[in-house]
């Protein structure tokens, strides 16, 4: 990915409407305390989960599944707003 000026930010976040401004100044702490520590959360550094999964786990995965499939997901914009992302 290329760099990005500061000042490229500033369009972008000027260009933003009202509605979404609190959306990215969450994010932007998000990232300012991702990265002002030098650690990385991700993926790779979540603990293992040793435990086994249940037949009613394996079955909502599945479901889901079939539901991401059919294209019955909820939008992410519509689970953000829900909790006040």
């Amino acid at each position: 990915m290329s760099a990005v000026s500061k000042e490229e930010l500033y369009r972008l976040v000027d260009a933003l409407p009202e509605s979404e401004r609190a959306v990215a100044a969450r994010v932007l702490t998000a990232l300012r305390v991702v990265g002002g520590d030098g650690q990385q959360h991700t993926i790779e550094s979540a603990p293992i989960d040793d435990e086994p999964e249940t037949d009613e786990e394996r079955q909502a995965a599945e479901e889901a599944r079939r539901e991401a499939d059919e294209g019955k997901g909820i939008p992410a914009k519509v689970i953000f707003r829900r909790f006040g992302l």
